[in-house]
């Protein structure tokens, strides 16, 4: 499912997760640590892949289209489990 999000939005989710969660995204869909970083907006493509991420510019960062949500949302419950 797409999903549209600011550029500044999906930066604040991916640093406000706890620590290690990005290695523990990265486990669980069976990425390359990097891969994960660039689903947030990092754009490291020697150790890591894009994953469907269109960046469209804008307000607040640009807005993002996400092709696919499953990292998001996994790193949406994981800062709710912190809170």
């Amino acid at each position: 499912m797409e999903r549209k999000i600011t550029f500044n939005e999906l930066r604040k989710i991916k640093d406000s997760l706890p620590e290690g969660s990005i290695h523990q995204l990265a486990e669980e869909f069976n990425l390359e640590v990097e891969t994960v970083r660039n689903y947030f907006g990092g754009a490291n493509y020697d150790r890591g892949r894009s994953v469907g991420i269109h960046v469209e510019p804008g307000p607040n960062g640009g807005i993002v289209l996400l092709d696919d949500t499953q990292i998001l949302e996994r790193a949406e419950q994981l800062l709710k489990e912190v809170h």
